[in-house]
């Protein structure tokens, strides 16, 4: 099914409406850190499980989701899950307790589990390759708007509104969304060619060539690249640059800028570069190992390594993204759902594992008697390690590629 182009446009922006906020609430924990450790007493470790409790919710979803998306359809999936982070977001603003908060956040992230994965399945059935390539894009782009209003307007509000007002605002955008989406996003259609295909499970998209090469990857680069975007950039700014919570977050809001603009090009770059021949192996195989530098030289830097290094770090791992596309065009159109979902599942449990041990490591190292910076810089290293690892895997498991790119080509 191929919608007309402003249909196409408004189903797009509803979407991306939904996904706003849900990057927005995802990455607000690096900018609120400051006040949760004061309000709270809380360690590294803890700070780390509480950020990490979204994408814990966040993961633990993605299998279901994905059955859910490929038998209902991405509409009414993603409506009821939205509904979710209403609740969850009023728990947030209303919980009094280390324990309440980590909850209430661990139900926000189940409620926007399905705000990237369901516009992703429905531009799969709906879309063309190259506007499917450009529309992912555009989805990641509008997730790094979030992420920017999660930096300095935040940090601005902050007076005003406080962090319960904040969450409260929150949960009004999540219901704008679901009417936006009631109204704009056409009904989801059970296409009866589909049905068969359907029938496959996720022991099919595990083995899978394409998703076995990737999931190292998935798990150690784009959720690194998460991980540190949304958490352990900005306590590295205040607890090894020095800086203050004022200027983390304006650190933040520039490396959420450059973020922005870097998935504004790809959504031009992508389609002439497939034009020319390019697939997205080709492109990670060249693009992956810029990120692994970077992080090295700002793990050599320490107090030196400010947000204009955290910045090229982000810019240059976003080669990664285009993972979840070729993972999507991988599979038939009735596996896509959880095809995607699947990865989706990958890179979280990366991103919750990740926030929440180099936490623990960091803790551990100070309790050993490094210092703060050291304790940093050994966590980081830690990552690095594993990211130059499953980088060598995906090289090692290349031999998917000419197999993907046939059947890129033949749709």
């Amino acid at each position: 099914m191929s919608l007309p182009r402003r249909t196409a446009a408004l189903v797009f922006l509803s979407f991306a409406f939904a996904y706003f906020p849900s990057a927005l609430v995802r990455g607000v924990v690096a900018t609120l850190a400051p006040a949760f450790s004061a309000e709270l007493q809380l360690s590294a470790s803890e700070l780390g499980l509480l950020a990490g409790a979204y994408f814990l919710g966040f993961a633990a979803m993605q299998l279901p989701l994905g059955s859910a998306l490929d038998r209902f359809g991405p509409k009414r999936v993603l409506l009821a899950f939205l509904a979710v982070a209403v609740v969850g977001c009023s728990a947030f603003a209303l919980a009094d307790s280390f324990v309440a908060l980590t909850v209430a956040r661990a139900l926000i992230g189940v409620g926007v589990s399905a705000c990237l994965m369901a516009p992703m399945t429905s531009f799969r059935r709906s879309f063309g390759p190259t506007a499917q390539m450009r529309a992912n894009s555009w989805m990641l782009m509008t997730g790094s708007l979030g992420l920017i209003a999660s930096t300095l307007p935040v940090q601005w509000s902050l007076p005003v509104f406080g962090w319960r007002g904040l969450f409260w605002g929150l949960a009004v955008l999540f219901a704008v969304a679901m009417v936006f989406i009631v109204r704009a996003v056409p009904a989801d259609r059970r296409d009866d060619a589909l049905q068969p295909a359907a029938e496959g499970g996720y022991g099919e998209v595990f083995r899978h060539p394409v998703f076995v090469r990737y999931l190292p990857m998935g798990f150690f680069q784009y959720g690194g690249l998460v991980a540190l975007q949304s958490l352990w950039v900005g306590p590295w700014l205040t607890r090894v640059c020095g800086w203050t919570p004022a200027e983390t977050a304006a650190g933040l809001f520039g490396i959420n800028v450059a973020m922005l603009l870097t998935f504004m090009a790809w959504g031009f770059v992508v389609p002439r570069l497939y034009a020319r021949g390019w697939t997205a192996h080709a492109l990670i195989a060249r693009g992956m190992p810029l990120p692994i530098i970077v992080l090295v030289l700002g793990i050599v830097l320490g107090p030196d390594a400010t947000a204009w290094l955290w910045a090229v770090f982000c810019v240059t791992s976003t080669f990664v993204s285009l993972s979840q596309p070729a993972i999507g065009q991988a599979f038939p159109a009735a596996l896509a759902g959880r095809a995607l979902s699947a990865y989706n599942l990958v890179i979280f449990a990366g991103v919750f594992a990740l926030q929440w041990s180099m936490g623990a490591v960091i803790d551990a190292l100070v309790g050993a008697g490094w210092s703060t910076v050291s304790a940093y810089q050994g966590a980081f290293a830690l990552l690095a390690v594993c990211c130059g690892l499953s980088y060598l895997w995906f090289l090692w498991r290349r031999e998917p590629e000419l197999a993907v790119t046939a059947a890129v080509t033949a749709r």
